[in-house]
């Protein structure tokens, strides 16, 4: 069934599974009657008496009692009569001459009086859904006695406890169709999602093995339906991907060499303005203030241009795929605190107070990649000092919780403006006028940061403190175990 269906449509699977749940219920129905049909047959010969069944014994108890007769007022008839009639169906009741009860499983009066009694003798009359027939007993004299009242119903009736095994399968063979129903469909349901299920697993996998940048696959599935078309589709757009992403690939590769080249190449004219310039300063100490003046500014934009050519260096190295961390063991309140010192030297000139507030375990050494830490605090920090105005603070909040550590710098300038929390990560994003160098960056600051802190194991996330300024909070992995 699921070849038939896996060329048809979903709306033609939808009807056949419809089609195939109704036919299946019909015919299984119809087999469970005919079986039902068939056990009743047995059932009427083994199992079911018909209903007519006591009346047709009452002509050998007939026989039993005119033959016992008198003996049936003893207490051993009386015991025998018990014996033949208990659990055959049918009811009795021994009365004397006048009507009155003397024994028997019947205990209701059937005679109101003597008349009555012998007006019934050898007849058989109905009473409350019951048929009575009435054998006199008449000793050797001639002389009435009394009766044998014989109590039965016209209706059929089940041999033992096989009788109540036939009404719980005939009313299970009556309600069976539901249940055929419901079986069925959770069966051709089944068959119905494993068939659009195939696709659909082979469309999440090819999905994922996307997400991670895996298109050497393809996907197995052939189909005259919306699913194989869907499928077909999605292995062109693949194939497309990879081609697009292949140029793409191509072209990055080029321009990170042309960067890259670039960077090495401006690397020596840089140092040699740089080396001149500073020649040329110490060679006129004493001449002309203005010259002096001009050497410096050379001097200054060319180690300007030297460091930024250094930061885009760094950032191709930082995108390499071929990592390798370099953990050291730190103890990291001593560590803070000597990175705390050399960032004041630089906060006195502009009349900055910094405060460092740490907590944890900090006197227990961890290993962390102690290079790239540096980096990043030094880029994060130098940005605060760049952007708080004189006189403003800087707060460093450190703490040392299991297997990571969490930082908070936050400063008391302007803060970032929403364009600058979006694509401040962004390469060579320059920021807007609130956060903007006036001396001008490269924009590679926080690009740099973001990657260094993923090696790290961590991730960061910039804000504003509620009274105003920036903050700037990030965390990454450390190993308290050193061996």
């Amino acid at each position: 069934m699921y070849r038939i269906m896996e060329n048809r449509s979903l709306v033609s699977q939808l009807r056949i599974v419809f089609v195939c749940i109704i036919a299946a219920s019909i015919a299984a129905t119809a087999v469970t009657y005919a079986a039902a049909a068939v056990l009743y047959v047995y059932a009427q010969y083994k199992c079911i008496y018909p209903a007519n069944y006591y009346e047709m014994q009452i002509p050998y108890i007939d026989a039993f009692i005119r033959n016992k007769n008198v003996a049936l007022f003893s207490q051993s008839g009386k015991e025998e009569l018990q014996n033949m009639l208990s659990g055959n169906g049918i009811y009795y009741q021994a009365v004397d001459a006048e009507g009155n009860i003397l024994y028997g499983t019947n205990l209701e009066r059937i005679f109101d009086d003597k008349a009555e009694l012998y007006k019934r003798f050898n007849t058989t009359f109905k009473r409350q859904n019951y048929y009575i027939y009435t054998v006199p007993v008449i000793d050797d004299d001639g002389k009435v006695l009394g009766a044998i009242a014989l109590l039965y119903r016209l209706k059929m009736s089940y041999v033992g406890a096989r009788g109540r095994w036939l009404i719980i399968i005939f009313v299970i063979a009556l309600i069976s169709p539901f249940f055929y129903i419901l079986g069925f469909t959770m069966l051709f349901s089944r068959i119905f999602v494993n068939s659009i299920n195939k696709p659909l697993n082979l469309l999440m996998d090819a999905s994922q093995k996307i997400k991670e940048r895996d298109l050497d696959f393809t996907i197995d599935y052939r189909a005259d339906n919306e699913l194989g078309r869907l499928c077909a589709a999605f292995s062109e757009m693949k194939d497309e991907l990879k081609k697009s992403l292949s140029a793409q690939w191509k072209m990055e590769q080029e321009r990170v060499e042309i960067i890259e080249a670039l960077a090495h190449d401006l690397k020596t004219p840089l140092s040699i303005i740089r080396g001149y310039s500073e020649a040329l300063i110490d060679a006129n100490t004493g001449g002309s203030e203005k010259l002096l003046k001009y050497l410096s500014i050379i001097e200054n934009n060319a180690e300007k241009c030297s460091g930024l050519v250094q930061q885009m260096l760094y950032a191709l190295d930082l995108e390499r795929t071929n990592v390798h961390l370099q953990p050291v063991p730190v103890e990291m309140a001593e560590f803070l605190e000597q990175k705390v010192h050399q960032y004041e030297l630089q906060a006195k000139q502009k009349k900055i107070a910094i405060t460092l507030n740490i907590q944890g375990g900090t006197k227990t050494p961890v290993l962390v990649d102690k290079d790239r830490l540096e980096r990043v605090l030094d880029n994060i920090v130098s940005n605060s000092l760049e952007y708080t105005p004189a006189g403003g603070k800087i707060n460093i909040s450190v703490k040392i919780e299991d297997n990571n550590v969490f930082y908070e710098i936050c400063d008391t300038g302007r803060g970032f403006s929403q364009k600058d929390m979006e694509r401040a990560f962004d390469k060579f994003y320059r920021g807007d006028e609130a956060r903007r160098s006036k001396t001008g960056h490269s924009g590679l600051g926080l690009f740099i940061v973001r990657h260094l802190i993923e090696q790290l194991g961590g991730s960061i996330r910039l804000g504003n403190a509620e009274s105003g300024g920036a903050c700037v909070t990030f965390h990454h992995k450390i190993f308290r175990d050193i061996q």
